[in-house]
């Protein structure tokens, strides 16, 4: 369960966004960031039981370093201030499907899928697409599913506006070929992150996006 005095944190860290007010404020991180870890293993405990492939994750796995990497940014901010939970699939890959929660007042939500997979993933996702693309389409009709994902998440920089090479433009799944990247968004509303049953209700809405990383997942692993 979050607590105020974490949000606070985020907040008061986006307000002081410098070296000097962190290293007055270490005690204050290392209390957000314990809560952050805690936070990470109460997701986990609900979701792991329906997602065997969290089992073995531990809560350092799922979170990430509070310092921006400014080298090629024009924000030379050092740190981030938003909290981030990342639950991948397959611990071994860098870029695999997985579940993520961004924690940021006036822009927290929950996400799944695959984002931005390289050429040769892309390639395999596309692949497992073209021949399955019942499966896909199965699931975004599922009334659960829909529920929470309206569907993939489409925008210029992630889709093409053509048909993919190899593929014909009038294939039946080509608004999926099309796409560069297969993620899953909701929003969440700022209310919602301080109730008593924030993590059980946020993984729900989290597990419903298992059998998509599923699909994404599969088509990864085949040759």
């Amino acid at each position: 369960m979050l607590s105020p005095k974490t949000l606070q944190f985020l907040e008061d860290l986006k307000e002081n966004n410098n070296r000097d007010w962190f290293q007055a404020n270490k005690s204050y991180y290392e209390e957000y960031k314990k809560e952050y870890h805690q936070l990470i293993a109460e997701f986990l405990e609900e979701m792991a039981p329906q997602d065997e492939s969290l089992r073995t994750l531990e809560p350092k796995k799922c979170a990430f370093r509070i310092n921006r990497d400014i080298r090629f940014s024009k924000d030379k901010s050092p740190y981030k201030t938003h909290m981030g939970i990342w639950m991948t699939t397959d611990q071994n890959c860098s870029n695999s499907p997985g579940y993520y929660v961004h924690i940021e007042k006036g822009g927290s939500f929950i996400a799944a899928g695959l984002h931005v997979p390289e050429a040769p993933d892309l390639k395999k996702i596309r692949k497992e697409i073209a021949y399955f693309y019942e499966d896909l389409e199965e699931i975004f009709d599922n009334k659960d599913f829909k529920k929470v994902y309206p569907g993939f998440d489409r925008s210029e920089s992630n889709t093409l506006k053509t048909a993919p090479k190899d593929y014909e433009k009038d294939h039946p799944a080509i608004e999926f070929l099309k796409l560069k990247s297969f993620t899953v968004t909701q929003p969440l509303d700022d209310k919602s992150l301080l109730e008593k049953d924030f993590v059980k209700k946020t993984a729900k809405k989290l597990i419903t996006a298992k059998p998509l990383n599923d699909f994404l997942t599969r088509g990864l692993n085949t040759e």
